[in-house]
């Protein structure tokens, strides 16, 4: 049976318990952990290179928009491996998809930080 709906500010901290499990369940992924990981880098490297405000910014903003879809990710491939324990093609093309997106926001990642960089280093990349 399932529990009552919270309201009002209980509503709010069943929330926050919900979000906390999801970090705990994503944290269990070795892709997310990388992210993270790959964040604090570039983090380091901006101030290394004193990279503007604007550059930590967009940063976090890509990192925060990856670690989302990096959770939806992780919630369709447990949601395809319930619905379908054995092989299906389905299946398969869901998860495909879900790494797709993941890609894409890794590689606007990537290119982000390339730019912030280019522009904050230009003696040595410029």
């Amino acid at each position: 049976m399932r529990p009552d709906k919270e309201v009002g500010i209980a509503h709010v901290f069943a929330a926050a318990r919900y979000s906390l499990g999801g970090v705990r369940r994503l944290w269990g992924e070795t892709a997310f952990r990388h992210e993270v990981l790959a964040f604090v880098l570039i983090t380091g490297v901006f101030a290394l290179v004193s990279a503007p405000l604007w550059g930590y910014v967009g940063a976090s903003l890509l990192f925060l928009l990856t670690i989302s879809i990096e959770a939806l990710n992780t919630a369709v491939e447990e949601i395809t491996d319930h619905a379908s324990p054995n092989y299906s093609e389905m299946a398969k093309h869901a998860k495909d998809l879900g790494s797709f997106a993941v890609f894409c926001l890794l590689l606007a990642n990537a290119i982000w930080a390339g730019f912030v960089l280019w522009t904050s280093w230009p003696p040595v990349l410029g």
